[in-house]
Parts: structure tokens; sequence; C-alpha cells
């Protein structure tokens, strides 16, 4: 039984992954850590440790740690771009995780190696071509990431609006979506676009547990819809962040501008919002308050039921329909 004031909610991802909301907490690289992965999974959700700092000596640390701060299911993605080391899967399978997550890289390349290890396996994919070769890969579910996201992007970049339901209508496997979820309102989109799940990146980044630092969380809080901006469009990886001067100096560059990222952790930890590129979506628009994340899971899962619940009233009710 749940111990949030919400019931838990019962499908494929919930069931499988152990958990009771259908939350997921995206894995930012230095971000994802355990005070915020340990909060999510202790909300309900699903807590997810990054890869993609490369530094595993401290991510086996915080794995470490989050057996004393949750007794909860959590998670770990390999960010396969990032992470070069071909010892990676033995690395995470011996960590004793049951669900990881697989993204920037081909899904063939370690997908039969950690589910033969016993662990649930979702590859993250930003296109249906994506999505089609994880499924042939023999992945158990995917996360659908949309364009409107932070952080890295394909070069063309669909929206979670048209990609949810172009993906759900050619798969059949659990589908988690990111990019613009922030919300009951919006979680409740995403399951009428196909989704059984969903991801939050800048809602978590922003959150009071999240380890950056404060000037990075306020940005996003005063931030707009269209205070972020898209780089790299003609290489990869593409990258949406925080307008500031340092990434509007390279909206028009030729070159490939991943070589210009910067310090992440004097932004991260020491608060210089042009060390480097704040990588933060769109849905910043939406947020407006740096908040636990016990309150961001538990208001998200009551708008939810009652987002469907008004819609059912407004349109199924008989009164409604006989009208």
């Amino acid at each position: 039984m749940s111990e949030r004031p919400n019931p838990p909610i019962d499908n494929r991802i919930t069931r499988s992954l152990g958990i009771d909301y259908p939350i997921i907490q995206a894995p930012m690289g230095w971000i994802a850590r355990s005070s915020l992965a340990s909060a999510v999974s202790n909300a309900g959700g699903m807590g997810i440790i990054e890869t993609s700092s490369g530094e595993l000596d401290a991510i086996k640390a915080e794995i470490s740690r989050m057996r004393d701060l949750t007794d909860k299911p959590f998670g770990v993605n390999i960010a396969q771009a990032f992470v070069r080391d071909p010892g990676i899967v033995d690395f995470v399978i011996e960590q004793g995780v049951r669900f990881v997550t697989t993204s920037a890289g081909n899904p063939q390349a370690y997908t039969a190696q950690l589910k033969e290890a016993g662990l649930i396996v979702y590859h993250v994919v930003p296109t249906l071509k994506g999505a089609l070769k994880a499924v042939e890969a023999g992945v158990d579910g995917l996360v659908v990431e949309g364009g409107e996201g932070g952080g890295f992007k394909n070069p063309d970049p669909v929206s979670s609006m048209v990609l949810l339901p172009l993906v759900r209508s050619k798969v059949g496997v659990p589908i988690v979506a990111a990019g613009g979820f922030v919300d009951g309102a919006s979680m409740a989109a995403a399951f009428a676009l196909g989704a059984e799940a969903v991801q939050m990146g800048t809602r978590m980044v922003s959150a009071s547990e999240s380890p950056v630092h404060d000037n990075w969380k306020q940005a996003i809080v005063a931030g707009t819809e269209t205070d972020t901006v898209f780089l790299n469009g003609r290489h990869s990886p593409a990258l949406r962040a925080l307008k500031t001067e340092r990434s509007m100096g390279l909206r028009f560059a030729e070159h490939n501008v991943f070589g210009d990222f910067g310090d992440a952790q004097a932004l991260y930890f020491g608060g210089d919002m042009e060390a480097a590129l704040a990588l933060t979506g769109q849905v910043q628009g939406r947020i407006d308050s740096v908040r636990p994340v016990a309150e961001v899971i538990d208001d998200c899962m009551a708008e939810f039921r009652e987002t469907l619940e008004a819609l059912a009233d407004r349109y199924l009710s008989p009164e409604r329909m006989n009208a």
C-alpha cells in the first residue's frame, strides 16, 4: 500500500518497475545523483542515477548512498555517447539495480547483455526510426523524447504532440513520454497520446532536492516558454539550453558547439550562469516556484485524476451525451 496521499496507478510500467506512480526522473549529468533520485523514489516515482558525467567512481558511491536514503526501486541510465568504457554494462549490473535506461547510442549495443542479466531495459528515442530499431533490439520499453525538452536532442527535433502518437501507432511496448511534462494535466495528455508514464527533467532540476545552485533554479522559475534556445542543429548532439549570453552567442555557429559547452560544474554547483550551457526545456515557462519533489509528485497525481474525471464528466456523462 502506498504511503503517499494518492492511490497508486496500476499499469504495465508501474507493475514491472514496482513503483506507485508512473513518473520517472530524467538522468541529467551531475544532477541525477542520490539527493534527487532518492527523493523521487521515496515519493513513489522512479529515481534515476546518471552516468553521463563519466565519473564512475562517484556514481558508484551515489548508488551506495541511495541504499541508505531509500528502500524503494531506482534505476541507472547508461549514456552511451558519454561513457565509452566497455565495462559500463558490467559496472551497472554489479550495482544490483533492476531498471536501466540507455540513451545517446545504438540500442543493439547493450540491450541483450543487460536483459540476460535480468534487468529491465528502456531506450530513449527521438524519432520513429529510432523507436523501431530499439524494439527490434529487444528493449522492454521506450522513453519517447520530444524536441521541446532540455538537454541533448536530435538535430531534427519533433514535438511530443507529434512523436508520441506516431510511435504508439507503430509499437506495442510501454512508452514513457519525455519533453514538456510537468504536472497532472500534461501527464493526462501524454496518456491520451499513448504513454503509460512521464519523465520529468526541468521540473526536477528546479526541485528543492536538486543539487544544482539556486541561481539556475531561480532562472527556471523566472524564465518564459521562449527563454530557451536550440543549438547545434547542424551537428550532433543538438542542445536545448536556457538563453544566456553564452548560449545566444552560439546560436548561429557553423561549427559543432558541443566543444563550447563550458565548465559544467562551475554552472551547476558554483552558480555562474555563463560558465556553461544550462540545459533546460521549454516547460520552464510553466514552472513558477522551487518545490519539494514529494509535493510535485503528489500534486501531479492529484491533478492527473482530476483532469481525467473532469474530461469524463464534461464529455462522457449521460447528461452531456444526451444534450
